[in-house]
């Protein structure tokens, strides 16, 4: 018994071992300070770097689930001292979960859940509403581009047209994704009707790389005995045919989750393509962490914990003058068990990217 206890032990730890030399980069956290505090609950943020000035978004609110939610905008130079830039909100709807991207126009775009709740705390079908900006302080009135009961989460610009993955919400039985697309940020038109219906998917982000190729990162969450770990897509040509890689358990709903493809070499020629994600897990306690993903090989590593904990997640990634800038909300300042033990923060990390040093095997 003890043999065979050791030996899954070793083979725990093996497999820890292969998993982290997997990731070519370590990361280093320069710092983290928090942002914002001033509503009841503040939380599902989004970061953009755009004419010049950092932008952060995110919802304020009563709770987690409530009647008001609005969409703050804050705006800063340099990521040190943040002002607010606008308050969004939309009669009738709880506005949640701020997404930011430039129009081709150079425009700000804001992108956000919509859900006409008639209580706090209570359930409701989510649409989603756009907001654009040509100075990020005057915003054009909400309008809705998904009605509730379908939630197109985030949108990506790839030449000239925005690309989303919407999903039932609240999502039934069964769940399915739809990849959409749009010319104007406005109008949407399905391209792949049936996307991805294992499990229950949820929260998708898209990106694309230089050669077009466009990456799909997508959250899980347990239902019965369906698979619950998090998923790559991957798509070339006109994202019509999809492949998938599951990147494993301790990647169980992965909230918010996001992802950003930065520059390679960092003082080493062997780093020529380096992908990092960041969301919630939740092995060792609830946290938002920052992970290498191997796009290729389908496989994602997490690098480092933030100081979060409690309600946390929702991660934003801007990459500025070689630092990875990371916007993310958290409870973990707040004493469990103590009165106000809901209250969520806006924090901003600055992170630096570390090549590891290339080892010589040529035994020369």
């Amino acid at each position: 018994m003890i043999g065979k206890r050791y030996a899954v032990v070793v083979l725990f730890l093996t497999w820890v071992s292969c998993a982290f030399a997997a990731a070519p980069v370590t990361v280093e956290l320069v710092g983290v300070k928090k942002i914002w505090d001033q509503a009841p609950h503040n939380a599902f943020t989004d970061l953009a770097r755009w004419n010049d000035s950092f932008y952060c978004a995110f919802r304020e609110g009563r709770g987690h689930v409530s009647t008001d939610g609005k969409i703050r905008i804050l705006q800063s130079k340099e990521a040190d001292m943040w002002n607010p830039a606008a308050l969004i909100s939309l009669d009738g709807y709880d506005l949640r979960d701020a997404h930011l991207s430039v129009t081709p126009d150079n425009r700000l775009m804001l992108l956000g859940g919509a859900a006409p709740r008639p209580k706090d705390n209570q359930s409701a079908p989510t649409g989603s509403f756009v907001a654009f900006s040509r100075d990020g302080t005057q915003w054009s009135k909400p309008q809705i581009v998904s009605q509730p009961g379908r939630w197109l989460w985030c949108v990506t610009w790839h030449k000239g047209r925005a690309y989303g993955v919407s999903y039932p919400a609240p999502q039934n039985i069964p769940t399915s994704l739809e990849l959409l697309t749009s010319d104007d940020g406005v109008t949407y038109r399905s391209l792949v009707p049936q996307l991805y219906g294992e499990g229950r998917p949820g929260e998708v982000t898209l990106r694309f790389d230089t050669s077009s190729t466009c990456y799909a990162l997508v959250r899980r969450d347990r239902r019965g005995e369906e698979p619950y770990s998090a998923i790559l897509g991957v798509s070339k040509g006109d994202y019509t045919q999809w492949q998938w890689r599951d990147l494993g358990p301790e990647f169980n709903g992965f909230g918010g989750p996001n992802f950003i493809q930065i520059p390679g070499g960092h003082g080493s020629t062997e780093l020529t393509e380096v992908w990092l994600a960041a969301g919630r897990m939740h092995d060792g306690g609830t946290h938002t962490a920052l992970c290498y993903l191997d796009v290729q090989n389908g496989t994602m590593t997490r690098l480092l914990k933030l100081p979060s904990g409690g309600d946390t997640s929702y991660p934003g990634l801007v990459w500025h003058n070689d630092l990875l800038y990371m916007s993310y909300y958290s409870s973990h300042e707040v004493p469990p068990g103590t009165a106000g033990a809901t209250k969520t923060s806006i924090y901003l990390a600055r992170l630096k990217i570390h090549p590891k040093p290339v080892v010589d095997t040529s035994g020369e």
